[in-house]
């Protein structure tokens, strides 16, 4: 109405891009750079897609198993409902590979995760992920927590006994921090470069030299030389053709300004803050500057203990307490077996395994059940070794006795 008085025309804004859908929501971030940032522009970014695989994928190839307790010993529980969500498959339609990416792929993008939980006689049956983008959480006055779900069909109110829910820290408790929200300002620098990026080799003669004359050009003259030099000359494709030039024309190369000379430089600082903002070593994700061998095994090892320990720990807390009924707590609960990332370090397994066996810590079958081998006959045995002793005295009797 107020555009009919005013006597402007409504322009629609036509969605056929996630930007524009995300602009039309209002669930994109505005930064300093004018750049829009939302998750699929983010993951855009090269650095920022193989932080979050590299996390994703290092995770979801770890096996996960439910263990039980009693007193001192520790066994798999193989006969509970929940064991097989979390070793093979937690739905009709995902592995446990991919249900364990994905969980920390919305982690890394969205600081949580949202699923449904399907029960059968007080069990946790199935485990159905839900988008991020349609669950609101909310942490009522007596303390419970309910979410609000927009499914398909309406929206929905559900209770935390239906909705299993992981998150990243948190300032208040109950939701996680989105990683893209808070660093929407250097995510936006990263997406400002790469479009100056693309236009500096786009127009690269433009960029590059001048083409210069002491003749005054004709406007038909001059719309000629334009369409020319643009359809032969700019562009990558279009490097190092020969010009051929009329007119006493003259080309005028310069050299790059300081903001540019200066590019490659920011750009690199750029991808270093997005791999602190993953905590993902750089070498991970291609960036091999002032790597050696030394530090390269160093940065290996911070990745799983400041990195993959950190999320793995959250993950089995939450599983231990949202999948879990309040009897079984107690006794149960989840363990990633990050041992399996030294896979491809068979050497390095087989000295952690002499040593095990030699200190009586693994016996000779423990070794080969983490190898996938079958047990053999008289595997089963702790060595005890023969210069440690808790009693002295033992073996000043057996001296004494000796022949």
């Amino acid at each position: 109405m107020l555009r009919a008085l005013l006597g402007r025309k409504s322009n629609p804004l036509i969605i056929d891009t996630p930007e524009k859908l995300a602009q039309a929501l209002g669930t994109g971030y505005e930064t300093t750079s004018g750049q829009r940032v939302t998750t699929n522009s983010a993951l855009q970014q090269l650095v920022v897609f193989n932080c979050v695989r590299v996390l994703a994928e290092s995770i979801g190839m770890l096996p996960c198993r439910l263990m039980k307790q009693t007193d001192k010993v520790r066994l798999p529980a193989t006969s509970h409902r929940l064991y097989p969500l979390l070793t093979m498959a937690p739905n009709g339609y995902m592995t446990a590979q991919e249900f364990w990416e994905m969980l920390v792929a919305c982690l890394c993008l969205r600081g949580n995760f949202y699923a449904y939980k399907v029960e059968a006689l007080g069990n946790v049956v199935e485990l159905l992920p839900l988008n991020p983008d349609i669950v609101q959480p909310k942490l009522n006055d007596d303390w419970s927590v309910e979410y609000k779900v927009n499914f398909k069909a309406g929206p929905q109110t559900l209770t935390q006994k239906e909705i299993w829910h992981v998150r990243l820290f948190t300032l208040d408790g109950l939701n996680g921090l989105n990683p893209i929200a808070y660093a929407r300002q250097t995510l936006g620098l990263g997406q400002a470069m790469d479009a100056h990026a693309g236009k500096l080799f786009t127009n690269g003669a433009v960029t590059s030299g001048v083409l210069r004359t002491e003749q005054q050009l004709t406007d038909e003259a001059f719309g000629r030389l334009k369409t020319e030099f643009q359809g032969e000359h700019m562009g990558v494709a279009n490097a190092y053709k020969p010009m051929i030039l009329e007119m006493g024309l003259d080309w005028k190369p310069i050299s790059l300004n300081a903001q540019d000379a200066q590019f490659i430089e920011s750009k690199r600082m750029t991808e270093a803050q997005l791999c602190g903002l993953f905590r993902v070593p750089p070498h991970l994700v291609a960036n091999m500057d002032k790597m050696t061998l030394n530090n390269v095994e160093q940065m290996g090892m911070n990745f799983v203990n400041y990195s993959l320990v950190p999320i793995i720990t959250r993950i089995e807390h939450r599983i231990q307490v949202g999948l879990l009924n309040e009897k079984d707590r107690l006794t149960h609960y989840a363990k990633f077996n990050a041992g399996a990332l030294m896979r491809g370090d068979l050497n390095g397994r087989y000295n952690s395994y002499g040593k095990g066996i030699q200190w009586g810590i693994l016996s000779p079958n423990d070794c080969r059940e983490l190898e996938d081998e079958n047990p053999r006959e008289g595997g089963d045995i702790y060595l005890t070794p023969m210069n440690m002793t808790t009693k002295p005295e033992a073996t000043d009797d057996a001296d004494k006795t000796a022949p």
